[in-house]
């Protein structure tokens, strides 16, 4: 069976690793252990993990804050799984979530891999709108709905996995501010490493409470696209889902 670590970097947002935890504890297998990593949050989430300390295979992470790209290098050099599965930590799970991606990697296995994000029916209004208006390929590798086709899929970290190895022969992340998740997802695939999308292996996805954050985040994005058009000219051509 496939042991699985599940990687959360988390800043200044206890309630909402509170929820993606409890998500966790509804998990139909156990075949995984969570790594959360603190990033330097002026509000920490240990009381939170700790209540948890029963109910799963939990570690916390503290550290000085660096960026989720390195946070997530850092709690992969915690972990001992097969696979590491990059999680935001706004995000919940559907039960069955873990399950769908055993059973896809058991069916055909591949070395990387993500899925979509949907919206919860307790989102608020603007929550709803913003998560359906953020689905560009900056944003979550051009995937809305339920539209599963796709010409080159690049798994976002708000639900991405990869085996490994791989992992390690990449890297991790790279030190870029902006934009780490598509530059790895973009260095699997010119290794040469399988990537699948798992439709059934879906989140939902919080994305930013209200306009002027998500404002921020769209200006996070433009930048990105700079900095990787800028590293991966002949890469960046832009693939709307079918």
């Amino acid at each position: 069976m496939l042991f699985f670590s599940v990687i959360i970097p988390v800043f200044n947002r206890p309630n909402e690793i509170d929820e993606l935890l409890q998500s966790l504890v509804q998990q139909s297998g156990s075949n995984f252990e969570i790594i959360v990593v603190e990033d330097g949050s002026t509000i920490p989430c240990k009381e939170i993990t700790d209540k948890y300390a029963t109910q799963l295979d939990i570690n916390y992470y503290a550290k000085s804050n660096s960026g989720p790209g390195r946070s997530r290098n850092y709690g992969a050099e915690k972990s001992k799984g097969d696979y590491f599965i990059f999680l935001d930590s706004d995000c919940i799970l559907p039960k069955n979530y873990i399950h769908s991606i055993e059973q896809e990697l058991q069916v055909s296995p591949t070395i990387a891999f993500g899925g979509p994000d949907r919206a919860h029916k307790s989102f608020t209004t603007i929550q709803k709108a913003i998560n359906y208006s953020m689905t560009s390929f900056f944003t979550t590798g051009g995937i809305r709905g339920g539209k599963k086709k796709m010409d080159t899929f690049y798994p976002r970290s708000f639900n991405m996995g990869i085996r490994r190895e791989a992992y390690r022969f990449l890297g991790g992340f790279s030190d870029m501010r902006f934009g780490e998740d598509i530059d790895f997802s973009i260095r699997v695939l010119k290794n040469g490493y399988s990537c699948r999308f798992f439709p059934e292996a879906w989140v939902y996805h919080k994305r930013r409470t209200d306009l002027k954050k998500f404002f921020k985040q769209v200006h996070n994005s433009g930048i990105a696209r700079i900095n990787l058009y800028q590293k991966y000219p002949e890469s960046l051509k832009l693939r709307k889902a079918r």
